[in-house]
């Protein structure tokens, strides 16, 4: 049974698209802390949130890895590389080259090393251009980790992220119930009995005109895709001036989740 669980990555671990009732970010890394504290006697589980939104993978392993090092966790789940195959001419096969050596020094000295996949990118308009270079980014992750006997919790196929509403307003980030299915999804890769199934269908929306489509893509492109350009353009992170969450009591995330609702 799992007793201590830190989360390493970036805006996704973090939880960006997930607040919480005073505004901070929830997210599946602290959802799934949830399922894995309530196996627990209570107040018998350790929980340490080290991402931070818009790093790349060599800040991550600078950053976030000494940390998990230290507090040698049962647990750590290991999401990194995606904000490095967005930016244009990065060479996915490099990039699994720096993730593997970073998988090799946590399998090392930790209990699990749980590593992600990248989400099936078909859909969203600034990076489905990128898909076959995700799918190559895929493709390492899985044969890393069948070297270093990791589960994978693969984003690509949980097919019910298809869907718009499991997306935040700016298409990039999950929605509250988006980071609810992956930690389902991830509680079942672990071997948890999960309170729900992350597959299950959405209910069915009305069917949306043209012009409501061509609305909702000028309204996005001008409050989220234009500032997203100018900070890349600027040499800017979202994460700048952010403050990794650090522990967390899955008490207080309980609580968090329930106010939210």
């Amino acid at each position: 049974m799992i007793g201590s669980y830190v989360a390493v990555g970036d805006s996704f671990t973090e939880g960006v698209g997930d607040p919480g009732p005073d505004g901070s970010f929830l997210g599946w890394a602290d959802r799934l802390a949830v399922l894995l504290a309530d196996r627990r006697p209570e107040g018998d589980f350790r929980y340490t949130n080290l991402a931070v939104r818009g790093k790349l993978l060599d800040q991550i392993v600078a950053d976030q890895l000494p940390g998990a090092l230290e507090l040698a966790p049962d647990l750590v789940s290991f999401c990194a590389g995606g904000n490095d195959i967005i930016r244009p001419g990065t060479d996915p096969d490099e990039v699994a080259e720096r993730f593997e050596r970073a998988v090799a020094r946590l399998a090392g000295a930790v209990g699990t090393v749980m590593v992600t996949t990248g989400f099936d990118t078909r859909g969203v308009p600034v990076l489905k251009h990128l898909r076959g270079k995700i799918a190559t980014y895929n493709g390492h992750v899985r044969a890393i980790a069948d070297r270093y006997g990791c589960p994978v919790l693969d984003l690509w196929s949980l097919r019910t992220v298809q869907d718009r509403r499991a997306w935040d307003t700016d298409r990039l980030h999950l929605s509250p119930e988006g980071h609810t299915r992956v930690a389902l999804r991830a509680g079942q890769v672990l071997g948890l009995d999960v309170p729900a199934d992350p597959d299950q269908p959405w209910p069915p929306l009305p069917p949306r005109g043209t012009l409501e489509i061509r609305r909702d893509d000028i309204h996005w492109a001008r409050e989220h895709l234009v500032p997203w350009i100018g900070r890349r353009l600027r040499g800017q992170s979202s994460g700048d001036a952010v403050v990794a969450k650090g522990r967390v009591s899955p008490e207080d995330i309980r609580m968090r989740i329930g106010a939210a609702v």
